[in-house]
Parts: C-alpha cells; structure tokens; sequence
C-alpha cells in the first residue's frame, strides 16, 4: 500500500470500493467518506487534497482538519468504475 495515493489524485485506481481504507492511522476499515481540504498556506484556494474515513472516524478527521483550519467539504466516497474517466 502507497499512503501517497489512497486520496487518488493523479495515479490510476487499481481496485474496487473495497480496497480504498480509512486514512485513520492503524484503521483498515473501507472507506465511506471522503473528506476534501487544503492548507491554504501552501495550496491554492480550488486546490483539494482528499483523505478517506470510514463511518467510525469520519467526525474524529473532520475534528482534526478543522482545528487547524483545513477542513473544506465531507463528501461520500465512491471509488471509480473500472475502465472509468479518472
């Protein structure tokens, strides 16, 4: 597993829903959640970077991003079909 990609992002999604885990560390349950932010000392305001959150910690992220001012949008998490626009 690359924790550079479990956002996504530029690399390909080579699995299912299933394959995508919480961002949480030590959690290995499915993602359900994405949660977009950006540090906007570094990122550009439309920039989005992505972490995933099973249903458990989805508020113990949110809470830690938006302490620190990144938090933007919690969307659901649907992975990619394959063979889908990317």
């Amino acid at each position: 597993m690359n924790i550079f990609n479990l956002g996504g992002g530029s690399g390909d999604f080579a699995g299912q829903a299933s394959a995508a885990t919480c961002s949480r560390k030590a959690c290995r349950a499915d993602a359900s959640w994405q949660l977009l932010w950006n540090n906007p000392k570094i990122h550009t305001p439309e920039r989005r970077k992505v972490w995933l959150a099973c249903g458990e910690h989805k508020a113990w992220l949110e809470d830690y991003l938006q302490t620190r001012g990144l938090w933007k949008e919690t969307v659901p998490f649907e992975a990619a079909e394959p063979g889908g626009n990317g």
